[in-house]
């Protein structure tokens, strides 16, 4: 597929009525995190105990706030413990297929990769769900690579309805839908959408993706709202960091969040900030974003929404997670592959990215139980 304008849509793709994508550019368009003072970084932490505006959470992703970290990460765990208590959910990711049709340069998938690609039948997704739902886990994350063709809506459809008898919580990561294919997979089973605009910086967007679907900026932007409008109760918010200034692309996912929650009262809004992983055979691209500023960016997202889930996944060091959650995660992944079928002895597919923690469902919940936390596998009842 040939190259095209970023923010042009493609035949089929579904355009909505909404204000919500010009109100982030303009905010973030005045965003200058070199020019916040400590002092602007006191006042927000003191305007946090109340209503966190866009303008304080500005000024706590800034580089003044680096300081304020153990300041930050105290009223950051009182918000957790006040809206979570000390729980923390398990659930793992379930890849079903690998095959892209788009060329990001920076992703595992990309269809310019030579990796071995793969799709589960509805047999293997029954097994993996098997050996998943043996482990005590309730909720899953299921994934494909972004190809209509290969991973239609309708097979989804049908992995969703299968796994739905194994499986109290389901969540999708797959390429973007109009509304109403948002609706038949709501109806099929799937609870709520994992989707991150990458990196909010429409330039370097239009630079990291080559050709593809994936291209159109604002179709990407605006799947949040029509997965609300077809009927999902949540939506995972994010960007993956490393691809531009991480402060700026957590302000405008977290503004893009806040935003959408406002439009949608009844939405249930959740962040992760993936840091970007190397994929097989091949060193991360991107800047260096270190483990002090995903933090930040956590307890940052922590303080501006603080009933928001926040999700830590094997992207990152066991020992960051431990720290991570409880503090201001209250999800994090366990017995995790991101390869298509690697839960069972024959991997299908190749994966994604290489993980960085490969702990069992048993080990986070022993680590979660040691640091006084409880892990949770069920918070929430389809009726």
């Amino acid at each position: 597929m040939k190259q095209f304008d970023p923010m042009t849509y493609l035949p089929g793709m579904e355009q909505i009525d909404s204000d919500i994508m010009p109100q982030v550019t303009n905010i973030l368009r005045e965003f200058s995190p070199e020019t916040y003072t400590g002092e602007d970084v006191s006042k927000a932490l003191l305007a946090c105990e109340g209503n966190c505006s866009p303008q304080a959470y500005a000024a706590l992703l800034s580089p003044a706030a680096v300081p304020f970290l153990e300041e930050m990460a105290r009223a950051a765990q009182h918000e957790t413990r006040r809206w979570f208590g000390n729980s923390v959910s398990l659930y793992t990711p379930l890849y079903i297929a690998n095959y892209c049709e788009n060329h990001c340069t920076y992703c595992g998938f990309s269809c310019h990769h030579k990796i071995k690609r793969g799709k589960l039948s509805l047999d293997e997704i029954r097994r993996e769900a098997e050996m998943l739902a043996a482990t005590g886990l309730e909720e899953i994350l299921v994934l494909t690579g972004e190809c209509r063709s290969q991973s239609s809506v309708e097979y989804i459809g049908e992995a969703i309805t299968l796994l739905k008898d194994y499986f109290a919580v389901i969540g999708i990561e797959i390429y973007p839908l109009n509304i109403n294919e948002y609706r038949h997979l709501q109806l099929c089973g799937a609870d709520y959408v994992s989707i991150y605009q990458e990196t909010y910086d429409l330039a370097l967007y239009e630079q990291l993706h080559v050709s593809g679907p994936k291209r159109c900026y604002p179709y990407r932007f605006y799947s949040a709202e029509r997965a609300f409008m077809g009927g999902m109760r949540g939506v995972s918010f994010g960007a993956l960091l490393g691809l531009g200034d991480f402060r700026r692309d957590c302000f405008a996912a977290g503004l893009h969040a806040y935003f959408t929650q406002k439009k949608y009262p009844q939405a249930e809004v959740a962040f992760s900030f993936p840091r970007i992983r190397p994929v097989q055979g091949e060193a991360a691209q991107g800047t260096d974003v270190t483990e002090r500023n995903l933090l930040q960016a956590m307890l940052a997202a922590r303080l501006f929404m603080p009933f928001a889930g926040i999700t830590v996944s094997t992207r990152e060091r066991p020992g960051f997670r431990d720290a991570a959650a409880g503090l201001t995660a209250t999800k994090i992944s366990a017995g995790v592959s991101v390869g298509v079928g690697g839960h069972s002895d024959e991997q299908k597919g190749d994966p994604q990215f290489v993980i960085a923690d490969d702990r069992s469902v048993a080990e986070i919940r022993n680590m979660l139980a040691q640091n006084g936390l409880q892990p949770v596998f069920l918070d929430y009842i389809r009726v």
